[in-house]
């Protein structure tokens, strides 16, 4: 059983901070989790998730920050676990966690491990001792924005090259976004690696792949999906897809429907996808 909650954060930390999600676990069960254009900082104060996948060392912790990659993980409690996971974008992950985010990409990290961490398992007790996740989220709401401010700013041609690629369904070549944001190609790589974490063609892929998968759970056929979302032909679609997520989009798409069938697509809580408008999960 997965039981929680979830909100937005208060006005004046978006659109950096995405969303508050609140979760406790009775019966713990894996989940892969796909790649989005989100950073997750988990605060737990439970048993600990130990994380595994393609292209990472398997890590075990109770709290975690989960940086931007283009491949699949999975996710299962090694008991009854709560916490509450927040997902930033990439560049309020830079000011507020106070690193480089190519320092957090494609593995997962220790928050208590980053220079002033220690702020971070202060903060997962003081939410474990709240009576309830409107309190919880209320601490939230009272905590961030000074550290948000204290730490450094991120260049909002970065958010504008960003916004960018998701407009364009990661469609726009590199060149084109040098152009728009009056950097060099080789600035835009940098910051880029400063402050998503990946470099701006894996960033758009990571955007393709959220229309894909929105597209296909949605009823749309391979063929349809391929040809909107700029693929070369539907194989070129499948390999990519099995790339980043560990399956084909016939297998996902069902087991998707087998979850929903079963009367948990959103899982006991509701919230399956840790984001509104993403596919971000699939339980296993």
């Amino acid at each position: 059983m997965r039981a929680g909650a979830a909100a937005l954060p208060h006005p004046r930390l978006r659109p950096g901070v995405l969303r508050y999600h609140g979760y406790r676990l009775a019966v713990p069960r894996p989940r892969l989790e796909v790649p989005v254009g989100a950073v997750t900082l988990v605060l737990g104060f439970g048993a600990p998730v130990r994380v595994s996948g393609p292209g990472q060392e398997t890590t075990t912790l109770v709290s975690l920050i989960g940086g931007l990659t283009t491949l699949p993980a999975v996710g299962e409690h090694l008991g009854a676990g709560a916490g509450i996971e927040i997902l930033l974008t990439p560049w309020a992950a830079f000011r507020l966690l106070g690193v480089e985010q190519h320092t957090l990409a494609r593995r997962c990290t220790d928050p208590g491990a980053l220079p002033g961490g220690e702020r971070w398992p202060r903060l997962a007790e003081a939410l474990e001792e709240l009576p309830d996740w409107r309190a919880r989220f209320a601490l939230l709401d009272r905590a961030l924005p000074a550290w948000l401010e204290a730490g450094p700013a991120w260049s909002p041609r970065v958010e504008y090259a960003w916004r960018l690629l998701e407009r364009s369904g990661g469609r726009v070549p590199v060149r084109r976004l040098a152009r728009e944001v009056g950097w060099s190609e080789r600035q835009v790589q940098s910051r880029f690696r400063e402050q998503i974490g990946l470099t701006p063609k894996e960033a758009a892929r990571i955007v393709r792949l959220q229309r894909t998968v929105r597209l296909l759970t949605s009823g749309l056929s391979q063929a349809e999906t391929a040809a909107l979302c700029g693929f070369y032909d539907q194989a070129h679609l499948s390999g990519e897809f099995r790339a980043m997520t560990g399956r084909t989009p016939g297998a996902f798409t069902a087991a998707r429907a087998a979850v929903a069938a079963a009367g948990g697509a959103a899982g006991e809580d509701g919230e399956a996808d840790r984001l509104g408008g993403a596919v971000t999960s699939l339980l296993l």
